[in-house]
């Protein structure tokens, strides 16, 4: 019973607390925040730093995570393409872990000393019964979709794929020369191995020792739905001005998503049956996080503000962190941040800021381009 408890905390460490101490580098009070016609501070980060005004703690959230993810994805693909054992991309990843939290502990004690330090604000009280109800229906719906995908959870034929290579990996310390339809030894799948989430499930289950497979289909099945919903909640933030609006847009997409199960294809049933997947994590995750970004941009753009210098390895991360979850991934968000690119060239003028976008994409480009080779090779 200890022994189920502490793998759990130490799951709940790494998919929460972690990703949230991470997040607090690029999160944080930095600068004069501005305003929206109608509303109060919604967005500041003059200089390095992200916030937002109820808000903090999805930023801190989603934003530490594609950071993580970012990091795991630069470390794992070298080892795999050296085909080097498993358990150093574990203790790599560690490493890179350890400095990331002392940077966030080192920030934090620097903004404590100058006063500036904020508790999370995204769960404070609302001020009315009316203004109660809809969070009151966004969390119980929430509440209800993680139990059901939790207790009706099922293998569907990508596991025979996805899972088996993440047990594999596991149990052989070595990281896709395994069939995973019939477990014999093969030479490297360099192909698969440029989107390694199977291994970051791996990883999870290597450090916690829970079982890969409740690890997957529990653990990292639960995060990536709330954490969906909290990628949803950003872009709430920048499509409304008002917070009874932003609730609805969350409920909304709640419905959609309850009632997405038509179609075993459709991103709404990627979301809740696959969320363990990386491609669901793409769809769900990734994409809305790097659509959030390029309107946080704009915004910032039609208010004459600069940009923080964070946005811009927030981006960077999130494209690698496209990457990790698919080999498509790497494709989708280059066009993506690409488009937003030729976009503000022709809407704004001041296109010193657009420049960096350019050089975000440049992990999804080098990764493009080696599943080309690879696939040509192979």
């Amino acid at each position: 019973m200890m022994q189920t408890v502490l793998q759990i905390l130490l799951l709940v460490l790494m998919l929460g607390i972690v990703p949230l101490l991470v997040g607090g580098i690029f999160v944080r009070p930095a600068g004069e925040a501005f305003k929206l016609p109608g509303e109060g501070p919604e967005l500041s980060g003059a200089c390095f730093g992200l916030s937002g005004e109820g808000l903090s703690l999805p930023l801190r959230w989603v934003g530490g995570q594609m950071v993580l993810w970012g990091g795991f994805q630069v470390i794992c693909v070298p080892v795999i393409l050296k085909e080097a054992p498993f358990h150093l991309v574990v203790k790599l990843f560690l490493v890179y872990t350890g400095i990331l939290l002392l940077l966030s502990l080192g920030l934090g004690i620097r903004q404590w000393k100058k006063g500036k330090l904020q508790a999370f604000r995204g769960f404070r009280g609302e001020r009315s019964v009316r203004e109660m109800v809809f969070p009151v229906i966004f969390w119980g719906l929430l509440l209800f979709q993680l139990v059901q995908a939790v207790r009706l959870t099922y293998g569907d034929g990508d596991d025979a794929y996805y899972v088996a290579i993440s047990t594999a990996t596991e149990s052989s310390d070595r990281m896709y020369n395994t069939l995973a339809y019939t477990g014999l030894t093969t030479t490297t799948d360099l192909r698969h191995g440029l989107a390694p989430f199977p291994v970051w499930i791996a990883f999870l289950a290597e450090i916690s020792g829970m079982p890969v497979v409740m690890t997957a289909h529990v653990a990292v099945a639960v995060t990536m739905i709330a954490m969906g919903y909290a990628a949803l909640s950003l872009i709430g933030g920048q499509l409304f001005g008002k917070r009874e609006q932003r609730w609805l847009f969350l409920i909304f997409a709640e419905l959609l998503v309850v009632f997405g199960g038509y179609s075993l294809y459709t991103a709404e049933n990627f979301m809740m049956a696959r969320s363990r997947q990386g491609k669901a994590a793409l769809s769900s995750l990734v994409i809305p996080f790097l659509l959030f970004l390029l309107l946080y941009l704009f915004r910032r753009l039609d208010a004459g503000e600069g940009v923080p210098r964070g946005f811009y390895v927030l981006t960077t991360a999130a494209v690698a962190a496209g990457s990790l979850c698919s080999t498509l991934g790497a494709l989708l968000c280059c066009m993506l941040a690409g488009g937003a690119w030729v976009l503000g060239l022709c809407l704004y003028r001041n296109r010193r800021r657009l420049f960096p976008l350019i050089f975000c994409c440049l992990p999804g480009i080098v990764y493009a381009l080696l599943y080309m080779i690879f696939k040509k090779v192979g």
